[in-house]
């Protein structure tokens, strides 16, 4: 049955347990492990546990160590820390050697909510997305971040799990969950709106305002920033007025970059981008932060409808 309502991390959390009947995958934490739910798993493989206390460097670089000797490391922090803290270890220990580290980031975004600034990571997509052979997975919500650390656990390379800290509600699609295969769960022929992590939900219900207006939208949900699902971009964006990307990330370098540099080079499109503009956040309720950095499904219509009465390009 699926989860309701729950964070992120529960979902990692879950399927930490069923990884543990691999005895190569093992989990590396950063003083953090009952906030990213992993309680069970070091209770039950306390050999294939261990805890690197508030030094994320460290532990990035012996995760690197123990993926080339053919273990499955779990790296586990905040998002601020990993890759924040650790981006050089990340690069060269883990990137650069393909090493297959799966990097786990909590608190990732604003709705990491009243710890501020300091702890609401918003550049990591933009970081990991230029470096090669990673692989950047933003989950919709528990049920997808359950799907997807499975699935990174079987998948050859470093991967980078982007977790927020809120709870969110189930967003309602067919679980059909693989990496780089974006999914296309709505229908539109005037505009297209691709989304992930949180932003997916108010992509959902941005569209149903929209057809309310008289206004068809497709909504994808693009988990994977990369490698990007290109076939399935071009396909949905191909015929629409205008293109509507939406994430809880720094605008520069994230998946909105990611889609203008695909359309700018097959099928140029009016772009609007939903995401944070180029600041810092602040402390507060993840609502009410999410209303001020126009994160929301207000904001998707308004730039939908904005494209759509534009006129075609």
């Amino acid at each position: 049955m699926l989860n309701v309502r729950q964070s992120m991390r529960e979902g990692f959390g879950r399927a930490m347990v069923e990884l543990g009947t691999d005895s190569k995958v093992v989990a590396l934490c950063a003083d953090v492990k009952d906030s990213l739910k992993l309680t069970d798993f070091a209770q039950n493989h306390p050999d294939r546990y261990f805890e690197f206390g508030v030094a994320e460097q460290n532990m990035v670089a012996t995760g690197a160590g123990m993926a080339l000797e053919g273990l499955v490391p779990f790296a586990c922090s905040y998002a601020t820390f990993v890759p924040g803290r650790s981006f050089d270890q990340v690069r060269i220990s883990v990137a650069y050697n393909n090493a297959n580290v799966k990097l786990i980031a909590s608190h990732a975004g604003i709705s990491t909510g009243p710890d501020g600034a300091t702890h609401q990571m918003l550049e990591d997509v933009a970081m990991l997305n230029a470096l090669p052979n990673m692989t950047v997975i933003v989950p919709a919500d528990s049920n997808e971040a359950y799907e997807t650390t499975l699935a990174v656990a079987k998948h050859a390379g470093p991967c980078y799990i982007r977790l927020s800290r809120a709870e969110s509600k189930a967003v309602d699609i067919e679980r059909t969950f693989t990496i780089g295969k974006a999914q296309t769960l709505k229908d539109g022929d005037d505009v297209a709106i691709i989304a992930n992590g949180l932003m997916v939900n108010k992509a959902l219900s941005a569209s149903a305002r929209l057809r309310r207006e008289g206004v068809g939208a497709t909504v994808i949900n693009c988990h994977t920033v990369r490698p990007l699902d290109k076939d399935t971009i071009l396909k949905a964006t191909r015929n629409v007025r205008g293109v509507v990307v939406a994430e809880e990330a720094q605008r520069t370098g994230g998946l909105g970059a990611s889609v203008a540099q695909l359309l700018s080079q097959t099928h140029p499109k009016p772009m609007r981008f939903v995401a944070i503009g180029n600041k810092f956040g602040r402390s507060g309720e993840v609502g009410e932060l999410m209303r001020k950095y126009n994160l929301t499904a207000e904001k998707i219509v308004e730039e939908a409808l904005t494209i759509f009465r534009g006129g075609r390009c």
